[in-house]
């Protein structure tokens, strides 16, 4: 066994998960013309995706825990190269939004896996922070070559390989998992109940509330549909917390939340998705807007930062065991406000080297942000690392979903004529709220991550693997 070889699955694996995150967005005109689908079913085509994904995030991370971690991840494996097969040949509308959504079951088992295998695969604190710097950097890497990836083979070939292309990855990914990756049977989570409420409580609010900020756009913030759905979560999540609190063997221990390291970094890691999703999704429409560039064009622009983030992914562990966590992550938080904020003041007559030199801050920053990763799966104990995994990409995912929403609304409510000018005035005030929000991970970072007298939760040791 090789435990390097076993990190190149686990990394890959994630970089098919995140690059079907946002490949699909620049190919959908493409997929629209071709395939003859209603502005609905185009939308469901993203949505599907994000929702089941979003929603299943915590289930899949208990299973995890409970029939191994190896099991679940070749499961999520498995079902996602079959999903994505069965969306690169789709004929129609239906099957392509099944399909997607079927995607979004092979991620929610196959994303919290992957990042519980690499405490267990590399016990060893140094080592670990290694992995997870690499880990974070191939996911770095995903976020930016997606939508190029799907701009060049939607323009140049089919737009049925931007689901396709998993194919031979899921097979590479499945050779290398089956010969590198062996652990032994324990230890697993403390219980192999399901706690089947507490996981049906989670799901329904995740899946109502992900609706409601995918859908409250475009059926309006204050329609029934939207409100309905926000009260469902809300109903859901304080179920969740009394079933949970009132469980022998709850899924998640409540009082994690109530050490700083872990409900401060989730908070940390939430402003940065918040972020990360807000820039890449507004600033893609200024490029093709203002500065006319096209899709594929502009999935490439954001290439160079996504490059000096997966750089800066590998080493800022050690960084960080130089200088502290805190103060990496508090640093990396306010390069990225600073960068956001530079942004705003680039107009119409820029181009886009007026651009580059915020992109590279912005992704120094957001590579320092990698120990932070680290921080949150140690908090947790080993047998449920598969829960921690969960949240920690619930946090990501929600907050990325909030960062575009959120901003979202404020561009739209800014905006008071559909002309150029009006749009970048909105565009620059929407930003410079996204590095306020950003900001506010600072003070975030420096409390809740700051080192104690006592043991890290990074120096726990974790049992070798067999």
């Amino acid at each position: 066994m090789n435990r390097w070889l076993a990190l190149t699955a686990v990394a890959l694996a994630t970089f098919m998960t995140y690059l079907d995150n946002n490949v699909v967005n620049v190919a959908l005109p493409t997929i629209q013309r071709e395939l003859g689908l209603t502005i609905s079913g185009l939308e469901w085509i993203v949505s599907a995706y994000i929702l089941v994904f979003a929603g299943l995030l915590l289930v899949g991370g208990r299973l995890a825990d409970v029939f191994g971690l190896r099991t679940v991840f070749f499961a999520g494996l498995a079902v996602f190269s079959v999903a994505s097969a069965a969306a690169g040949l789709a004929n129609g509308q239906e099957i392509l939004i099944a399909a997607r959504a079927l995607q979004g079951v092979g991620a929610a088992l196959l994303t919290p896996a992957s990042l519980a295998l690499l405490p267990r695969l590399f016990p060893d604190p140094r080592e670990r922070a290694t992995a997870v710097g690499i880990w974070s950097a191939v996911g770095a890497l995903a976020l930016a070559i997606g939508p190029l990836t799907g701009g060049l083979l939607s323009e140049n070939v089919d737009w049925g390989w931007i689901f396709l292309i998993n194919l031979p990855i899921g097979l590479i990914t499945a050779v290398l998992a089956a010969t590198n990756i062996r652990l032994p049977r324990t230890p697993r989570a403390t219980s192999t109940r399901l706690d089947l409420p507490g996981l049906a409580a989670s799901t329904l609010a995740l899946f109502a509330l992900t609706f409601g900020l995918i859908e409250g756009e475009s059926e309006g913030w204050s329609s029934a549909p939207i409100l309905g759905a926000f009260a469902v979560a809300l109903i859901a999540f304080i179920g969740f917390l009394v079933i949970e609190s009132r469980s022998r063997q709850p899924m998640i221990d409540l009082s994690l939340f109530r050490e700083r390291v872990f409900s401060g970094g989730l908070l940390a890691m939430g402003l940065w998705a918040f972020g990360v999703f807000g820039i890449y999704f507004f600033t893609a429409i200024y490029l093709q807007s203002a500065l006319g560039f096209t899709p594929t064009q502009a999935g490439a622009g954001f290439v160079p930062m996504a490059l000096l983030m997966a750089a800066l992914a590998t080493v800022s562990p050690r960084i960080a065991e130089r200088f502290g966590t805190a103060r990496v992550v508090a640093l990396g938080l306010a390069l990225m406000a600073v960068a956001i904020g530079a942004i705003s003041n680039v107009g119409a007559g820029s181009d886009y080297l007026d651009l580059l030199p915020w992109f590279l801050l912005y992704g120094a920053g957001a590579g320092l942000l990698v120990p932070l990763t680290n921080v949150i799966l140690g908090t947790m104990p080993t047998g449920r690392a598969g829960v921690a995994s969960g949240v920690l990409n619930v946090s990501r995912e929600v907050f990325g979903l909030l960062g575009i929403t959120i901003l979202g609304a404020i561009l739209n409510a800014r905006q008071t004529a559909p002309t150029m000018a009006a749009f970048l005035d909105a565009y620059q005030f929407t930003l410079l709220i996204a590095a306020a929000i950003v900001l506010i991970g600072v003070p975030v970072s420096l409390y809740a991550l700051r080192r104690t007298p006592t043991q890290t939760t990074e120096e726990r040791v974790l049992e070798p693997v067999g």
